[in-house]
């Protein structure tokens, strides 16, 4: 059973597979990302990390670093 508290969601402007597939490719090198996704159909573009250890700002800040917008989805 998924714990709810561990799954990170985003807002961002990812916009095609290039981006996602760059973005995916440098969070998975994150040491306590579990599972992650980005829904390029959902207007928000929507990135869910799941992570016991990570937390919203620290995932902002490193997506931000590599020139994408993103912030916490309440």
């Amino acid at each position: 059973m998924e714990n709810f508290d561990n799954i990170l969601l985003f807002k961002t402007n990812i916009s095609c597979e290039a981006d996602k597939t760059a973005v995916c490719a440098m969070l998975r090198n994150l040491n306590g990302v579990e599972q992650l996704s980005v829904d390029l159909e959902d207007e928000d573009r929507v990135l869910r990390v799941v992570s016991a250890t990570l937390n919203h700002q620290q995932i902002i800040k490193l997506i931000n670093q590599h020139g994408y917008n993103c912030c916490e989805l309440i």
